[in-house]
C-alpha cells in the first residue's frame, strides 16, 4: 500500500533533553493508525512535526510524497488537522461557523459531514458555541474538520472533554467517515478503549523509541499474559522475549508473544521455580501497559 506518511529517522531535542532519536514509520493509505504512549514519549511532538509546526533536529517526513516543511498550500488543504485544545470562535453559532470555514475549502468542503455530526448531537443549528459544553465544543471542532473532506486526518487527543457516550457516538462515525470514503487517519488519545473499536493498526512508543508498529488484530491474536505460582522472594531474569515481569507475594506475571509451549521451554532453560503457568488473552489496554509498563 502507498504510505501517506513518511517519518524517515526523526531525531528531536528540547534544550538538552532527547525525544527519540532516528525514529521512523510510515502509515498507508486508507488506514487508521493509532499513536500510543506514555505522557512525555513524544506523540505531541510527532503530531506538531506532521502539521509542520516543529522542525526536528534531523530527519525527513513526508506526506503524499512532499516534504512536509516545503509542501504547497494546495497539498496542504488535504490534510485535517486537530490539535489539543479543540480552539473555537465561541461567539458564533452552529450555521455560522460552518459558513465560515466553508470558504477556505471551495470545491471540496463536505456540509453534510457537519451537520450530519450535529444532528446526531441534537444541536439546533442556531446554538451559540458558547452555551455548549466543552464535550459538545470538541464534536464542533471535528465536525469542522470531517467537513473539510481531507484525504489525510491528523487528531491530537480527540477524545478530550468527551463523555463515554459522545466518546462512542464521534468513534462510530469517524469510522464510518473514514471507511467510507478511504481516508487514511493519523491519530492519538489517552483512552484507549476507544482506540481498540477505531484503528487499523498501532504504534506503540517508549521513550526514545517504537517498541511494536504492527496491526491491532495482529498484536491481539500474538501477545499474551501470562502468569503463574513462583517462590517468593525469586527475582524474574527472563530475557529480551518477556516483556516487564514482575512478582507480587508468590504470583509473578509477564508479557510475551510466544507461545504456551515456549514460555514453558524459556523458564525450564533458565531454572525458574513456577507453577500452573496460565495465558490469558488481553484487550489493547492491557497489551499497552504490558509492553510499556505500569510505571
Amino acid at each position: 500500500m502507498t504510505p501517506i506518511i513518511e517519518c524517515v529517522n526523526l531525531t528531536h531535542y528540547y534544550g538538552k533533553r532527547l525525544i527519540y532519536e532516528n525514529l521512523s514509520f510510515n502509515v498507508p493509505e486508507g488506514r487508521i493508525l493509532g499513536l500510543l504512549g506514555k505522557n512525555g514519549t513524544g506523540k505531541t511532538t510527532t503530531i506538531n512535526i506532521l502539521s509542520g509546526y516543529l522542525k526536528p533536529h534531523s530527519g525527513e517526513c513526508r506526506i503524499f510524497g512532499s516534504d512536509i516543511f516545503s509542501m504547497p498550500p494546495t497539498m496542504r488543504r488535504d490534510i485535517g488537522l486537530l490539535l489539543e485544545g479543540h480552539v473555537q470562535y465561541q461567539f458564533m453559532n452552529i450555521n455560522q461557523i460552518e459558513k465560515f470555514y466553508s470558504a477556505f475549502f471551495p470545491g471540496q468542503w463536505c456540509r453534510d459531514a457537519y451537520y450530519g455530526l450535529m444532528e446526531k448531537l441534537k444541536v439546533s443549528p442556531r446554538q451559540m458555541i458558547s452555551r455548549m459544553s466543552n464535550g459538545q465544543r470538541s464534536q464542533v471542532a471535528l465536525g469542522l474538520i470531517l467537513a473539510q473532506n481531507p484525504k489525510l486526518l491528523i487528531l491530537d487527543d480527540f477524545s478530550l472533554g468527551l463523555d463515554p457516550g459522545y466518546r462512542r457516538l464521534f468513534v462510530e462515525y469517524l469510522r464510518e467517515y473514514a471507511t467510507a470514503g478511504n481516508k487514511t487517519v493519523f491519530l492519538t488519545s489517552h483512552i484507549i478503549q476507544d482506540m481498540e473499536r477505531l484503528i487499523d493498526d498501532c504504534i506503540i512508543m517508549d521513550y526514545g523509541k517504537i517498541l511494536i508498529q504492527m496491526p491491532v488484530k495482529e498484536l491481539l491474536n500474538g501477545i499474551r499474559r501470562y502468569t503463574c505460582n513462583i517462590a517468593e522472594g525469586y527475582e524474574p531474569e527472563l530475557g529480551d522475549k518477556f516483556y516487564h515481569p514482575g512478582v507480587i507475594g508468590n504470583r509473578m506475571e509477564t508479557y510475551s508473544f510466544l507461545e504456551l509451549n515456549e514460555v514453558e521451554t524459556e523458564l525450564k532453560k533458565r531454572n525458574v521455580p513456577y507453577s500452573t503457568l496460565k495465558a490469558e488473552k488481553i484487550g489493547l489496554e492491557d497489551a499497552f501497559i504490558g509492553l510499556t509498563g505500569k510505571y
